[in-house]
């Protein structure tokens, strides 16, 4: 909740659920009332770092931490003129050390890291490379076109794929609908035997159920357009189709040692097994690291390699 409060008006998302919280360049958020009477004069510097701010570089915050929102900015700008292919390289070692080069710049002005020098370097390599930036950037903007172009068409195929599929669930409906008021019927105005009757419903549901499983399902390979289905990304998937057999049950992983068993998740905790460890960092943490997982693995790693074993009896 601490990421949604603005720091100048203090205003929360709690208290206010409509906030919107606007970022600049420097990676400090302000709300968006805030940032329009920070401009009411023309001018206004960030009342964190207090560096000067443009009103059209403002826009909405994406993401909680304002720290991975600055580096996202900062990547998205250097990587406008960092834009080298690995065709544009004699060997992959040089194309990894200018990858290496590029995530370094990224990473200081991500952190405050000798900036002024990372900005001279960065209009350094602009002057020297301008030629071939110019280049890449109409190539990746050709690239992006026809890339554009494939995802509208998978976009208006999955959304007629979509209608199908909703339609084809409605005719299901409507079939187990009139299957069982077929059934109901019989059982009110047949003179048979009701066991018998709900026997031989379930048996002609079955059959039904075998006939569709054994159809021949034909794959499609290609679009109407022609657009063959393996020459874009597949951004979105078919929904998985509701089964009505029993539900899926978790059973936990069991780790069988040799030797003695290593302490539960509660005890690393509670009883000192991280005081010698390293606690993880922010962004360890958003990547899924935590240090007790880490200290939990490497004991049972450790434990499985120990055997039990009786003291040997000595010889009189």
């Amino acid at each position: 909740m601490e990421d949604f409060i603005c720091p100048r008006c203090r205003t929360s998302k709690f208290q206010n659920p409509s906030l919107k919280m606007m970022v600049n360049v420097c990676g400090h958020g302000l709300c968006e009332s805030c940032v329009d009477l920070l401009f009411l004069k023309g001018a206004g510097s960030c009342p964190e770092c207090r560096i000067p701010l443009r009103r059209n570089n403002f826009r909405i915050q994406l993401f909680e931490d304002s720290t991975v929102e600055k580096e996202v900015d900062i990547r998205k700008r250097v990587l406008r003129d960092y834009n080298k292919k690995e065709d544009d390289f004699n060997s992959l070692a040089d194309y990894n050390n200018y990858l290496e080069e590029v995530e370094t710049i990224i990473y200081n002005l991500s952190n405050d890291i000798d900036v002024a020098n990372t900005n001279k370097k960065i209009e350094q390599y602009k002057r020297d490379n301008r030629e071939q930036i110019m280049k890449s950037k109409g190539k990746l903007g050709r690239d992006e076109y026809e890339l554009e172009e494939m995802l509208e068409i998978e976009k208006q195929m999955e959304e007629e794929r979509k209608k199908e599929i909703l339609a084809q669930e409605l005719e299901a409906k409507k079939k187990k609908i009139r299957e069982k008021e077929a059934l109901i019927d019989e059982l009110m105005f047949s003179n048979a035997d009701a066991k018998n009757i709900v026997d031989t419903f379930a048996q002609q549901v079955q059959q039904l159920k075998e006939e569709e499983m054994r159809k021949p399902v034909v794959k499609a390979t290609q679009f109407s357009t022609g657009i063959q289905f393996g020459r874009q990304p597949q951004t979105s998937f078919l929904p998985v189709p509701a089964d009505d057999g029993p539900l899926y049950h978790y059973k936990s992983t069991t780790f069988i040692t040799d030797g003695p068993r290593p302490p539960s998740d509660t005890d690393i905790i509670e009883k000192g097994f991280l005081d010698n460890v390293r606690a993880e960092t922010e962004q360890e943490r958003a990547g899924g690291f935590q240090s007790n997982i880490a200290c939990k693995r490497a004991l049972q790693d450790a434990m499985m390699g120990l055997f039990h074993s009786k003291k040997p009896s000595s010889v009189h």
